[in-house]
């Protein structure tokens, strides 16, 4: 729960993830085109990139598998379509990591260690298998963390832009809450052929954001 915290420190809510573009564009101009932006975005980005690499980062990391671990964060990285994309991966990797090294780890901290040596970027992902794996998560609760603590920052950034009243953010929560086990479901059963997923109007989106007049969210 601490790990899930909108209240950890990573940054994650300084970042909209397109959303702040698509809201000016008026892509998005009520609760059920946040929903529909929304669900998409859990299936293709959650369910063929973020779960299934945090899947095999556990697992390497469970195998003490460092190399495999690096290859892993590569993958990550090269996996976001745009800068934007990039800097939020990385600005709340370093964040947690940062946060990690400030909190107590189990005895084999050989890889939080070995792993801040070798990298000069981090994806948020490899952190969270790295937190998920020093604290003892199971990999199914590791899962269904991650992409409540996604669901929630974007819900949250949607409240302020599209914009949503409380109650409809709370319902809209309420309506994207089973789609998380159907996402990590499907990120199980993704092979190393299937990882990644591309979907053009986000990426747009993200890159408009850079030169968008007046922004809430950071770029």
């Amino acid at each position: 729960m601490q790990l899930c915290s909108a209240n950890l420190p990573t940054g994650a809510y300084a970042f909209s993830q397109g959303l702040e573009t698509a809201t000016e564009e008026a892509w998005l101009k009520n609760v059920d085109d946040t929903y529909d932006w929304l669900t998409l975005q859990l299936r293709y980005n959650l369910g063929y990139t973020d779960l299934p690499l945090l899947i095999r980062m556990l697992n390497a990391l469970q195998n003490k598998d460092h190399s495999a671990l690096q290859q892993l964060n590569a993958i990550a990285l090269s996996l976001r379509e745009t800068k934007e994309f990039r800097l939020n991966d990385v600005a709340t990797g370093q964040a947690l990591m940062r946060v990690l090294k400030g909190l107590k780890a189990d005895e084999d901290k050989v890889a939080l260690d070995e792993f801040l040596q070798s990298e000069s970027e981090i994806s948020f992902i490899s952190a969270f298998a790295i937190a998920s794996y020093q604290w003892q998560i199971k990999q199914q609760d590791a899962c269904l963390g991650y992409a409540w603590s996604w669901l929630e920052n974007q819900v949250a950034a949607a409240t302020k832009l599209v914009p949503l009243g409380q109650t409809e953010s709370q319902q809209l929560l309420e309506r994207l809450q089973p789609s998380i086990l159907t996402v990590i479901e499907l990120a199980n059963d993704c092979d190393d052929d299937e990882l990644g997923a591309s979907l053009p109007l986000l990426s747009v989106a993200s890159c408009w954001h850079e030169h968008q007049y007046s922004r809430l969210f950071r770029s």
